[in-house]
């Protein structure tokens, strides 16, 4: 006796009962900070993001990546599963390597509002072609 099993497959997200629930997180997920606890002491925060995916803007291939974050908190930090929501976000986007790096700097600085922060997204090589994109913020002091 043999049995089969099809799954029907549900288009995705046309709303938020058909999403899985790893995609209503993304969707709703947004960049979440907490008090530093060590105001005053100058550290530095190192974030590897192995797996973060966008499309190309031009042809809809996929583009992966890894992201290095590397900041110096102020009065706040990032919460970690915020952020790894927050990079999958970017899976479905249609968006150039320099843009999606350079728009996770500008949502962390809106965020956390360190002191310095550094961002690369080292890109896999795809057509022959290895993209790195760098780009670093440092907070201006008020006072100077």
């Amino acid at each position: 006796m043999s049995h089969s099993y099809t799954e029907t497959p549900e288009s995705p997200a046309t709303s938020p009962e058909a999403l899985k629930y790893g995609e209503r997180e993304i969707a709703e997920g947004q960049l979440i900070t907490f008090p530093n606890p060590r105001i005053g002491r100058r550290y530095e925060v190192q974030i590897t993001l192995p797996e973060f995916t966008c499309k190309c803007p031009f042809s809809g291939y996929p583009d992966f990546a890894t992201i290095y974050l590397t900041y110096v908190p102020n009065e706040r930090v990032v919460e970690l599963k915020s952020i790894k929501l927050y990079i999958n976000s970017y899976r479905d986007r249609y968006i150039s390597h320099e843009e999606s790096i350079n728009q996770i700097l500008d949502d962390f600085v809106t965020a956390a509002d360190p002191l310095e922060v550094r961002i690369k997204g080292d890109f896999n090589p795809r057509g022959n072609v290895h993209t790195v994109v760098e780009v670093q913020h440092l907070r201006v002091n008020p006072e100077s």
